[in-house]
């Protein structure tokens, strides 16, 4: 996509889509071989297609048509190639991840054309809202860049209302650094590292308030969960990732591990649930 701060273009090629065929042979056989959760990799994922006859959300309804019990996921996606084909896909698949992973970058729609990006962020909240519609228990995340040169003060407050409305579950954050050889990386960037450290934080007092009020919504509710292995919150708890990508910690057997469990949300944590065995 040559976004202007990224040099993934510049290593790694043009894009390419491998056959379906392949793809669905190969995923037979990690399902055969006992694999619960499966991850699709494509940068960006979404434009799957370029080549064949099937497109992402076409390819998502072969593999969830799949026998067996086991997750769909998928990474990193883009705004552009997103669709409500996809969304609409994800509601109808019982096995694909609610978890909806969309980079946003930036809410400033200035900032997000000379990040050559190639959407606005009415177009962005447009396929959110969507999202929201159609798949009532989507988890939302999404990737910002904070500091990108020419970015001021009033672009970043973009930001943090695009935040504030969309109430993100969590967010990958990160401050601007050049990448030689990308368009950004000679752009004028008048703003110091000083400024934007302040920036920073400010966007992760936000978005901790956003998401500790989000991971709360679900207290009282069972959720499907695969279980993974120790837990992190407390001694002799196991952790799994629920249907949304969240990190479930519950007290059970380690002979669990493994497999799939309904646990009944009983806390929250600004990064977890916390849960009993149903």
């Amino acid at each position: 996509n040559f976004c202007t701060y990224c040099i993934v273009p510049y290593v790694r090629g043009r894009e390419k889509s491998r056959k379906p065929g392949d793809i669905l042979a190969e995923f037979r056989g990690l399902v055969e071989a006992g694999y619960k959760e499966i991850t699709l990799l494509g940068q960006n994922v979404n434009s799957y297609g370029r080549g064949t006859d099937v497109d992402f959300p076409e390819l998502l309804r072969r593999i969830n048509a799949i026998p067996g019990e086991f997750k769909i996921s998928y990474m990193s996606s883009h705004p552009k190639d997103a669709t409500h084909e996809l969304i609409d896909t994800i509601a109808e698949c019982e096995k694909v991840t609610r978890h909806f992973p969309l980079p946003v970058q930036s809410g400033s729609s200035r900032i997000l054309k000379l990040m050559n990006r190639s959407y606005t962020r009415e177009h962005y909240l447009e396929l959110i809202n969507y999202a929201k519609e159609h798949i009532p228990d989507v988890a939302l995340t999404s990737d910002i860049i904070v500091g990108f040169p020419g970015e001021t003060y009033e672009d970043f407050q973009e930001t943090l209302s695009l935040i504030r409305e969309v109430k993100y579950d969590s967010l990958f954050t990160f401050i601007y650094s050049p990448r030689k050889g990308t368009k950004a990386a000679e752009m004028p960037d008048p703003i110091s590292q000083e400024e934007k450290g302040r920036w920073f934080r400010e966007l992760l007092e936000v978005q901790g308030e956003i998401g500790c009020s989000s991971y709360h919504d679900y207290i009282g509710r069972t959720m499907r969960v695969l279980c993974e292995g120790p837990g992190r919150t407390r001694d002799g708890c196991l952790t799994g990732k629920s249907i949304q990508n969240i990190i479930v910690d519950f007290d059970g057997d380690k002979s669990l591990i493994g497999s799939f469990v309904d646990v009944k949300i009983t806390d929250a944590l600004n990064w977890a649930l916390i849960g009993e065995l149903v």
